[in-house]
């Protein structure tokens, strides 16, 4: 198993454990408002985990679902100055990047008069090593 697989297999483990809490704590709430139906749909499971987590794990999905709906609906109706910092969809984003050097104008023609410096002595070399020679 590689380690992309373990990573995957991990995220959609705690994924599902999310979904199994979301829908567990849903289930809770739905108790306490209508113990006696509850009580009834979950004695016909009865010890049988596999399928009440499957149970739980699917109500934890539309309990996500909502969730995410109310708070995009939300966050929708927020006033101009706070909607603006919502995130528009991946596909919708538009990212344009323009490289260009910060270099100080002292900086620049500092380094030109070095340049022509070094040149000059490059050329004074030279004229010593031919009278030399």
């Amino acid at each position: 198993m590689s380690s992309e697989d373990f990573t995957q297999d991990l995220s959609q483990m705690v994924q599902k454990g999310l979904r199994v809490t979301l829908g567990a704590a849903s289930t809770l709430i739905e108790a306490i408002q209508d113990p006696q139906a509850q009580s009834q749909k979950y004695s016909e499971i009865g010890t049988d985990f596999d399928r009440l987590s499957a149970d739980l794990a699917e109500k934890g999905e539309v309990t996500e679902r909502e969730a995410r709906r109310f708070v995009d609906d939300l966050a929708a109706q927020l006033p101009e100055p706070f909607n603006r910092f919502t995130n528009p969809p991946a596909s919708d984003r538009t990212v344009t990047a323009i490289a260009m050097p910060i270099v100080d104008i002292t900086v620049q023609s500092d380094l030109q008069a070095l340049t022509e410096e070094l040149t000059q002595i490059r050329q004074e070399i030279e004229q010593l090593r031919q009278a030399e020679s």
